[in-house]
């Protein structure tokens, strides 16, 4: 038993070695000036087509709009392909080029409402009216990536 001790403590510390290393930001990796911004869903597993519809008149046809005028640089969605497993079902991503994006900016406000319009606006109001019956928004995340070296 005595001489099982050691080695026990040798193959412990040998596992643990991974946790003294320090990784390095700017040397080790770059940390990306563009921004994800993600929301995670749970839309009732039978529901995901009707809120599909909803969002490209709504969320999709807003982000084209904002990208065409420049203010993000892309966006997706995303449904998982087993909708009844885990805390989310739909993800939605946008992407800004950087944090300055993400401010507020009546002149970004004025010419994305020129660009959208009353009608879009009133009737995204009218469509997203029905969506706290169908989904709930499970998390909310602003992400970087993470470049390697």
């Amino acid at each position: 038993m005595k001489t099982l001790a050691p080695l026990a403590l040798v193959a412990a510390l040998c596992f643990a070695q991974p946790a003294f290393a320090q990784l390095k930001p700017y040397t080790d990796y770059d940390t990306s000036a563009s921004i994800s911004q993600v929301s995670t869903v749970k839309v009732d597993a039978n529901m995901i087509d009707y809120y599909l519809e909803g969002i490209r008149s709504t969320w999709v046809a807003s982000n084209e709009a904002a990208k065409k005028l420049g203010q993000i640089e892309s966006y997706s969605v995303y449904v998982s392909d087993l909708p009844l497993s885990g805390e989310f079902n739909v993800v939605l991503v946008t992407r800004v080029k950087n944090a300055s994006d993400l401010e507020p900016s009546k002149a970004r406000y004025d010419a994305f409402m020129k660009a959208w319009g009353e009608a879009n606006e009133k009737k995204t109001r009218e469509t997203v009216k029905s969506y706290p019956d169908i989904r709930k928004i499970t998390g909310e995340y602003r992400l970087r990536e993470i470049t390697f070296k």
